[in-house]
């Protein structure tokens, strides 16, 4: 028999072995389809970054039919719940407790210094305990009120003709949060199927004591390492696949990519999420050992640190720079792409390298903290 065919049959026993082990292990079937499921539907149904109906109470202190109008600007406003009253002291308690984000105060003396010609102030209250609301409602409150003057400069036929805005959303029209949370959140669910599953898988070796019996074999390390890595990375595309058939049919996400450029920037991320969690597993011998360091250095970065929810560009320069080992932050914004905009080929194939260089050095690493001696 050649050496050839020799490595062919150990390695297919290899991967024999692993498959049927991982198919036995209820662990695996939890962390392969059931976590992501649950990660899918949080992200699709639970998280959601659309700051709509906002609950503001609006005071007015000068009941006038320009009040009343201006109130109304208020009212018909799709981003904003609002609570009417006459004294501002009526919902200081609620913005305290939580029950309302914002009040917004038209004055008394509004109406004579709008009808005088002076510039009247409107004054918008937030709860700065959360700035991203505080700086939707201050923004919108702002953009009511800029509405409703145009709108009464158009009623009364003003000479200097208004400007007119016309926005366009590429991409996202709707401006839908959930259509970029659950392309992202894929990428999560595939580093916890990648790393944590396959930082278990030699530690488990260690701890049943069958490691010793496989170091008795001709088995070479790179056979060992490929027999452990192919079922885990076919049990990865699967699980992607059953989440971009929920994200795509259930969660209606929009997909204009190609079939063949989502494998592809998948198959890469694997590789580098694979031997991370191979160099965790063969480092510590030890499967919570490995599970640990496999949630703090794959899926925190991962969530934290991939411009998955933060901006990249906001965080600190050292941050900024750490953040460039991180697979994911090469595999969410091109999830995203394939999802929203379409094939961005020269942006796939920058990912797609930096992915596999990265997973080559992490195969590298693992291979060498192998306890197997090429024999």
């Amino acid at each position: 028999m050649s050496a050839s065919s020799g490595r062919l049959r150990r390695l297919s026993a290899l991967v024999r072995k692993e498959s049927f082990q991982a198919i036995r292990d209820p662990s695996s079937i939890l962390i392969a389809f059931v976590l992501p499921l649950i990660l899918l539907f949080l992200f699709g149904y639970g998280v959601s970054l659309d700051t709509t109906r906002t609950r503001i109470g609006l005071v007015t202190e000068d009941m006038t039919p320009l009040t009343q109008d201006l109130s109304a600007s208020f009212q018909a406003s799709r981003y904003f719940d609002v609570a009417m009253g006459r004294d501002r002291r009526l919902f200081e308690g609620d913005l305290v407790l939580g029950k309302v984000r914002g009040i917004v105060v038209i004055p008394a003396d509004f109406t004579t210094r709008y009808t005088a010609g002076d510039r009247p102030g409107i004054q918008v209250i937030v709860d700065g305990s959360d700035p991203n609301t505080a700086n939707f409602v201050q923004n919108y409150a702002q953009g009511a009120v800029a509405n409703w003057e145009r709108q009464r400069q158009a009623d009364v036929a003003v000479q200097s003709p208004a400007i007119s805005v016309e926005q366009r959303f590429w991409f996202n029209p709707e401006l839908t949060s959930r259509n970029f949370l659950v392309p992202g959140s894929i990428a999560i669910v595939m580093t916890l199927v990648g790393t944590l599953l396959t930082s278990l898988v030699v530690a488990r070796e260690w701890e049943r004591g069958t490691m010793e019996a496989m170091m008795a074999t001709p088995v070479t390390a790179v056979e060992l390492l490929a027999g452990k890595i192919l079922p885990y990375f076919l049990l990865g595309l699967t699980s992607m696949t059953l989440c971009v058939l929920l994200a795509v049919f259930l969660f209606g996400v929009p997909f204009r990519g190609s079939v063949a450029a989502l494998y592809a920037l998948s198959a890469a991320f694997l590789i580098p999420a694979l031997g991370q969690g191979l160099l965790i597993s063969t480092a510590t011998k030890n499967q919570f050992l490995a599970s640990q360091l496999a949630l703090i250095s794959a899926f925190l970065p991962a969530f934290l640190l991939s411009g998955f929810l933060f901006e990249i560009n906001s965080m600190p320069v050292v941050i900024q720079w750490i953040t460039f080992i991180v697979p994911a932050r090469y595999l969410i914004p091109s999830l995203q792409t394939v999802f929203l905009a379409g094939d961005i080929w020269p942006m796939f194939l920058q990912a797609i390298s930096v992915m596999l260089t990265i997973g080559a050095i992490m195969f590298m690493l693992a291979a060498r903290s192998t306890r197997k001696r090429i024999g």
